[in-house]
């Protein structure tokens, strides 16, 4: 999860009490090295803003009503996506247990004090720090060690294994754990099991993961759309001209590959 304003770790608050999330909100925004990108009110709203802005590191209430932090942390594991970093919140300190039991990286106790959380985003910030940096170490790892960029894909389509050029994929997208391969001429399921994989094994130069669930052909881009909130959604060059979101992490690098 790549961070937001240069220097900075971007964060979403989730809290089902508004004073909470206003109190928290407040002081989060005294931290420079803090970008606060959303706040939400209980845990399956965190679940599509988690999806949509990608954040570094989520605040997270253990108790609340219908899906709690913990089941939370759970439900997004069990999806087989990246993970944010977490910083649980609560009143009650019997949960520091179950804190541990689910790595997350701090736990504060309500109502929370500014020295006590500039720990946990200086431990945040460490954390995330340490991510990108084993990032751009394994990107620049020698050549016989990184994994061999297909040129081909097997591609099932009406009971049929085709075999495709890698560079005739438009785009391809994940929905409930199943990877469905668009190419000029037809569509089919790939025998990857995560977008991470498929991505892994085709040229990195080409191939841009845009958004959580879409991994697209740079070079079958046919328009880019403007969109709500200064995103952009973009026109693929498959014949039903699919229209696919940029996640807000993604945007900033649309803009220096397309001079916007």
């Amino acid at each position: 999860m790549p961070q937001g304003i240069a220097g900075t770790i971007s964060a979403i608050v989730v809290d089902d009490e508004q004073l909470a999330r206003d109190e928290l909100s407040y002081l989060l925004k005294q931290f420079p090295e803090i970008e606060l990108l959303k706040t939400a009110s209980n845990g399956l709203e965190a679940l599509d803003l988690i999806a949509e802005f990608e954040p570094d590191v989520v605040f997270l209430d253990v108790q609340m009503p219908g899906l709690d932090g913990l089941s939370l942390i759970r439900k997004l594991r069990e999806q087989d996506v990246a993970l944010p970093y977490f910083v649980l919140a609560t009143a009650f300190d019997q949960y520091a247990v179950e804190a541990f039991r689910v790595e997350a990286i701090d736990y504060l106790l309500k109502p929370v004090e500014k020295e006590r959380l500039a720990e946990s985003i200086l431990r945040a910030k460490r954390a995330v720090d340490e991510r990108e940096q084993a990032k751009q170490q394994q990107s620049g790892a020698p050549e016989s060690k990184m994994v061999p960029q297909r040129s081909k894909l097997l591609v099932k389509n009406n009971n049929r294994n085709l075999i495709v050029d890698a560079q005739d994929m438009i785009y391809a997208t994940i929905d409930d754990g199943l990877i469905t391969v668009v190419t000029s001429q037809f569509e089919g399921q790939s025998n990857y099991r995560t977008i991470e994989e498929l991505q892994s094994n085709l040229d990195p130069n080409l191939f841009w993961r845009v958004h959580r669930s879409f991994l697209v052909n740079i070079n079958r881009i046919r328009e880019v759309i403007p969109w709500f909130k200064s995103s952009f959604q973009l026109k693929m060059d498959d014949k039903k001209q699919t229209e696919i979101p940029v996640s807000r992490i993604q945007t900033k690098r649309l803009r220096a590959l397309l001079k916007l």
